[in-house]
């Protein structure tokens, strides 16, 4: 409460510092002196040279940098810190979820993408599920089931990149499963929410609501099962997941629940290597993945704003805001027709991020009239899914190497459905799919889902950012935000992470939402131009939380890590 309060009283003195940031040259974190610290900042960055990790739950974070002071890189920090987060704050993420990373190499100079979304079982047709009494994609329960990718994932990077093995990079999770851990504030709150749904199924209700309840704040819980599924992944790396022990429960889960899924679903499944998108803006190269992700509406809704003068207009304006609310409808509107699997549905990457399509899409944009209506697409149940619940993370060690990584269960607890024995939650990322015949998105058998995750990466020379910020459908839309901060505004990255947001979860209609930070003089001449607004808390959840690490020519790292969350970014210390 402190936080907002002085946010509140800073805000008016923070608008003209923020303003000259806005008006003035992007001097960019390229140079040695970052911009300065706007008053309203509720906490300073993390700046070393030794490495450092941010993530939403400081215990991951730790982690991550005790495996960078143990010798790890960056690679082996990630993984570190993710296993940790699937621990700590299970209704966003586990190893029952799918996972996506931008990886930069320093000695190649190279970014590598990794999609390691896990696919749908082969029997899951549209007309297998039509005939088991669905008229739409199931949100929860066994057929909203994907095979989770998250393990395959961080075998893939181990493997081509890290330095340690399984068992050091486990080994905090593991002790952490075994010994039990205090559960933070924000995350005690949200498991809270979710105890309906985990009631439902006498595994998940065992596992995650000792004694019948959700654990308070600083609350000791402890997860033996997962401890016993970290070891068989040490011990086993890829193969103690999708085959073995764990995959024994997730098997018995299917007969118990009557599931699609087999053994050979497991076995089979391949996390894919592919090459990163990007587009320019103003100067900087900015990264997303490939379909079957959102990231392209990220990168189409900054070829939309690229024709405006957005820093001349000023930072969360009703002019700024405006643009970016009517970029957001357009991108979402070709993002949601045409990305699917490639591998089974034709997508024109390269039209959908030319330059010429966007500057034809910005010239559809009333500066001073909303569109309430944009679509090309039948919605159908995807219009209003949420889908708040993951985790990001990042990561940077000292020889130059960086990590931005994703990771979910999709809804909150996923499918409320845990494999016995295993000590998670499995995701329910097959709800993203659609029963409607025909589009790129339409579900399969082997089919990766339409994918609302997204890891980011920008650079600028030798100065490169890894960032993401999580939050369903919010997150391209934010990614846009934090990279018009940087860009248009010359932000430091604490401030480009923390200063408020808006964000529109919805793909039809005029409403919007905006955190209170935002001035009532914008809120109100978003009105004025059509805009239903509302207003939600300072440091508002629904607008999502992120973490961003700069690294400049000199190799001084610039951490920020979100105040919406639990987390922090840590530092390694020097090796003795």
């Amino acid at each position: 409460m402190k936080i907002v309060n002085r946010h509140q009283l800073n805000w008016k003195a923070g608008l003209c510092v923020a303003a000259a940031m806005a008006l003035g040259t992007t001097m960019g974190q390229s140079e040695t002196v970052p911009p300065p610290r706007p008053p309203m900042q509720a906490r300073s960055m993390v700046i070393t040279t030794h490495g450092v990790v941010g993530a939403s739950q400081t215990l991951a974070a730790a982690a991550g940098a005790r495996v960078l002071e143990d010798g790890g890189n960056a690679i082996d920090a990630a993984i570190a810190a993710n296993a940790v987060m699937g621990l700590v704050e299970p209704e966003s993420n586990g190893i029952g979820g799918d996972l996506f990373a931008l990886i930069y190499i320093a000695r190649e100079d190279k970014l590598y993408a990794l999609n390691a979304s896990g696919w749908s079982p082969k029997a899951m047709t549209r007309e297998a599920l039509r005939a088991r009494g669905h008229a739409a994609m199931p949100e929860t329960g066994i057929d909203s089931i994907t095979v989770p990718g998250a393990v395959a994932g961080w075998h893939a990077m181990r493997e081509r990149f890290g330095t340690l093995p399984f068992s050091r990079i486990l080994a905090p999770a593991i002790r952490y499963a075994t010994e039990g851990f205090p559960v933070t504030e924000l995350i005690a709150a949200d498991w809270k929410s979710g105890v309906d749904k985990l009631s439902r199924q006498s595994h998940a209700k065992q596992l995650y609501l000792p004694g019948g309840e959700a654990p308070a704040v600083g609350g000791i819980f402890r997860n033996p099962d997962l401890a016993r599924s970290y070891r068989l992944i040490a011990e086993h790396g890829r193969d103690g997941f999708y085959k073995g022990p764990i995959a024994d429960g997730i098997l018995r889960l299917m007969q118990e629940e009557k599931g699609l899924m087999t053994a050979a679903d497991l076995a089979e499944f391949e996390p894919v290597w592919v090459d990163p998108i990007s587009t320019t803006y103003r100067g900087w190269t900015v990264y997303e993945l490939p379909p079957n992700t959102q990231g392209i509406a990220a990168l189409m809704m900054l070829n939309i704003l690229e024709g405006f003068p957005i820093a001349t207009l000023g930072h969360n304006t009703a002019e700024t805001l405006h643009l970016f609310i009517e970029a957001k409808k357009l991108a979402y509107a070709d993002m949601l027709e045409q990305v699917g699997d490639p591998r089974l549905a034709r997508i024109p990457v390269a039209t959908m991020l030319s330059k010429k399509y966007g500057k034809a899409r910005a010239g559809e944009i009333d500066r001073n009239t909303a569109k309430c209506a944009v679509l090309p697409a039948d919605l159908q149940h995807i219009a209003q899914l949420p889908g708040s619940d993951t985790i990001y993370l990042a990561t940077a060690d000292r020889e130059g190497n960086m990590v931005s990584l994703i990771q979910s269960i999709y809804l909150s607890f996923g499918s409320g459905l845990v494999a016995p024995g295993t000590g998670f939650v499995m995701q329910n990322r097959a709800g993203l799919f659609t029963l409607a015949e025909g589009k790129a998105n339409t579900v399969a058998g082997r089919k990766r889902p339409l994918h609302t995750i997204i890891p980011a990466f920008m650079r600028k020379g030798d100065t490169k950012v890894a960032f993401g910020i999580m939050g369903g459908w919010n997150q391209a839309q934010a990614h846009a935000q934090f990279v018009s901060n940087v860009v248009d505004h010359n932000f430091n990255m604490q401030w480009a992470i923390e200063a408020p947001r808006f964000t529109k979860t919805t793909f039809e209609g005029c409403d919007v939402e905006v955190e209170s930070r935002i001035p009532e003089q914008a809120r109100e001449g978003l009105r004025e131009k059509g805009h239903l607004v509302t207003a939600g808390n300072p440091f508002d959840s629904k607008v999502g939380n992120g973490q961003a690490i700069l690294r400049n020519a000199e190799g001084v790292l610039f951490a920020g890590s979100d105040p919406r969350k639990d987390g922090s970014a840590v530092p390694a210390n020097p090796a003795p």
